[in-house]
């Protein structure tokens, strides 16, 4: 009986930290906030970020830039839920030619004056863009 008790209380504990460092993995993976994207074909009009952590609902733009690595205009959006967010595909609303650099960044859902309506323009407040340590919580891309 002894024997049945010692092996049940260690399948037990085995379980429960298998559970408690699966919860915290997972807390650790949603406290990565970040954008991760790799270089890209865009001529189905298309550009994907593989994944956006966020802290909260908002959105994953897509903005032009060049070498100076500023956030330009806006080419793109899509919605993101707060947590972990896969294989996130923002239609493109002009035409982006090969060679040109992207800039996938999180930006947040707050600030405009409807929720999940996409209300940021270049230098806005409304649905601005999410800084973490005091920087842009983006990944630069190029199109192919």
């Amino acid at each position: 009986m002894k024997k049945h008790f010692k092996t049940g209380a260690f399948l037990a504990a085995t379980f429960m930290s298998g559970v408690l460092m699966s919860g915290s993995a997972l807390a650790d993976d949603h406290a990565k906030v970040g954008v991760w994207g790799d270089d890209q074909s865009v001529s189905d009009g298309t550009v994907t970020a593989k994944k956006v952590v966020a802290e909260k609902n908002g959105w994953l733009v897509v903005h032009r830039t060049d070498e100076s690595m500023k956030p330009g205009p806006v080419v793109g959006h899509a919605p993101l839920k707060m947590g972990k967010n896969k294989d996130v595909t923002a239609i493109l609303t002009e035409e982006v030619a090969s060679g040109d650099m992207l800039m996938l960044m999180l930006h947040a859902e707050d600030g405009g004056m409807k929720t999940g309506i996409f209300e940021y323009t270049l230098g806005a407040k409304e649905d601005g863009p999410v800084k973490k340590d005091g920087k842009l919580v983006m990944k630069t891309i190029t199109a192919k």
